[in-house]
């Protein structure tokens, strides 16, 4: 059975920094391509950023240049580097894979929260 398990996430104020990790098992994690999303009150779940199993990364515009995904194929781990961060930025954030048609199911998520 899959699991994803989020972590990391917390109050920050503008312009903080946070890491989140995401450990996924019961997959092949290395040839996996994985995603972190996040959804914020009242707004559908969006995709932020995706890394493929070779390394290459996409990102939303609105968070270009401030979050930086990565992964430890050793760990069966995706983390995401947030840093600059907004209080847009304010949501839950998932990890899954990039693609809606194979969505494992999703984990708790993690809360992280912009304000003074």
């Amino acid at each position: 059975q899959v699991q994803l398990v989020e972590a990391g996430g917390g109050l920050v104020q503008p312009g903080g920094s946070l890491r989140l990790s995401c450990a996924a098992s019961g997959i092949i994690f290395s040839i996996a391509h994985m995603a972190w999303y996040r959804q914020a009150p009242g707004k559908q779940r969006e995709l932020v950023a995706a890394i493929t199993s070779g390394g290459s990364t996409t990102y939303i515009d609105s968070v270009k240049a401030r979050f930086t995904i990565s992964r430890d194929n050793a760990k069966n781990t995706v983390y995401l580097q947030m840093n600059s961060l907004k209080p847009e930025d304010t949501a839950v954030y998932y990890c899954n894979v990039p693609v809606r048609t194979r969505w494992y199911d999703w984990g708790q998520g993690t809360q992280v929260t912009v304000s003074s």
